[in-house]
């Protein structure tokens, strides 16, 4: 009698590799590119003043930060392939929420999609760790970007453009490509992560980790480099287009520049070359040096708009070259044991200069307009450039084989 045999790739499934995981971003950029313009919109139609749209997105922003920290917490007691699952799902439940349009639901919608962005973040990110060499970890990055090129170039005025046409539309979309990326997730079978040792016990409260976190510099180091990042990105996505209403260029230039943007993003493996031949203590140099003086410059320029967005635009593309390399120093750092709990800490960046962007960016209204921020921006990219002088320059690149003894 013929015995039917389980075929060998259902067996013993190939190891996850660096097309498997661009392919989930480039899903999630679909996901959260479509919605990015659309949020801050609907959210001032429910609630019809802008003081407290700025007190709801801190609000949330503190939520996203307290989430990301308890995600490791939570995967000690749920498998991880769960975690990721939920928050998979929690981006279908906000597009729902989202169509429903009465003001708490949009407020929902908005507190359950940035939840379900910190909580898939940090679960990718242990993911990468657990099956990306070291020395691969750049072309991870690379690929993650490139991938996501499409979402985040189209995706922002696709979504306003929908909205318009039939309002459920961009949020459809969304959902529909939140339940591609949880298919393609269980189809790479990534499951729990490698497990590298059992814990003797487990720490007796969630942020049991930080002091680990706080003892190693070059984590802090990375972490900094992601929050200081992350701040250019607010910068440029909230505060330009506020510039360009003020000096007459119109409403909609903020949202034709982020396109153009995010549509260098297709130059990541280019961006990528560039930096292997070159040290990564010098890429993300260059990136924070560049961005910080053009940042100044748009300050400087203010009295010429045209000037000074073409001056932000510039910037953009090195915050851009800080995608592809300034995350790299952090997850080189980690140590195999300690992958979620620092993927929990990494991801925690988001928030961070979520939270802190827009409250120094009010501190400096106060005494500047808005041409101030730009300043502001480029004196923190400054004070990057500063901590990488302090990077290993040889840190990123492939070991040499040692030689046997003849």
């Amino acid at each position: 009698m013929h015995e039917k045999r389980i075929p060998e790739w259902l067996r013993h499934p190939p190891a996850p590799g660096i097309r498997g995981f661009a392919s989930l971003a480039g899903c999630e950029a679909v996901v959260r590119g479509m919605l990015v313009s659309v949020f801050p919109v609907i959210l001032y139609q429910a609630v019809a003043d802008a003081q407290i749209v700025s007190a709801l997105y801190f609000a949330i922003g503190i939520l996203s930060l307290v989430v990301g920290l308890m995600v490791p917490w939570a995967i000690r007691h749920v498998p991880r392939r769960w975690i990721y699952s939920a928050g998979a799902l929690f981006y279908v439940l906000a597009a729902g929420f989202a169509i429903d349009g009465r003001p708490a639901c949009v407020i929902t919608a908005l507190a359950l999609n940035t939840v379900a962005t910190v909580t898939t973040f940090v679960c990718f990110n242990a993911y990468v760790l657990d099956y990306v060499a070291r020395v691969e970890l750049g072309r991870c990055e690379t690929a993650r970007l490139f991938y996501s090129a499409a979402g985040w170039t189209v995706g922002p005025v696709a979504g306003v453009f929908l909205m318009g046409w039939w309002r459920p539309a961009p949020f459809l979309i969304s959902a529909t490509a939140a339940l591609a990326m949880l298919a393609l997730f269980w189809m790479m079978r990534l499951g729990n992560g490698k497990l590298i040792s059992r814990a003797r016990r487990a720490p007796p409260n969630p942020l049991a980790y930080l002091p680990r976190f706080f003892a190693q510099p070059r984590l802090v180091a990375g972490w900094l480099f992601a929050v200081i990042r992350s701040c250019g990105w607010w910068i440029y996505v909230v505060y330009l287009p506020i510039f360009a209403v003020q000096s007459g260029l119109g409403k909609e230039l903020g949202g034709i520049v982020l396109s153009i943007t995010n549509a260098s993003l297709l130059a990541a493996p280019l961006i990528l070359r560039w930096m292997q031949r070159r040290s990564l203590r010098r890429a993300v140099s260059t990136g924070f040096g560049a961005a910080g003086l053009l940042f100044c410059v748009a300050a400087v320029a203010a009295p010429l708009p045209p000037l000074a967005v073409a001056a932000l635009m510039a910037a953009s593309f090195f915050l851009i070259v800080l995608d592809v390399c300034g995350g790299l120093p952090f997850l080189m750092a980690v140590k195999p044991s300690e992958r979620t709990e620092m993927s929990a800490i990494y991801s925690s960046f988001r928030d961070v200069s979520g939270i802190a962007t827009p409250g120094l960016a009010w501190l400096v209204l106060l005494v500047a307009p808005v041409s101030g921020i730009f300043a502001a921006g480029g004196v923190a990219m400054f004070a990057a450039l500063g901590i990488a002088q302090r990077l290993n320059p040889r840190l990123g690149r492939a070991r040499m084989p040692v030689q046997p003894a003849e």
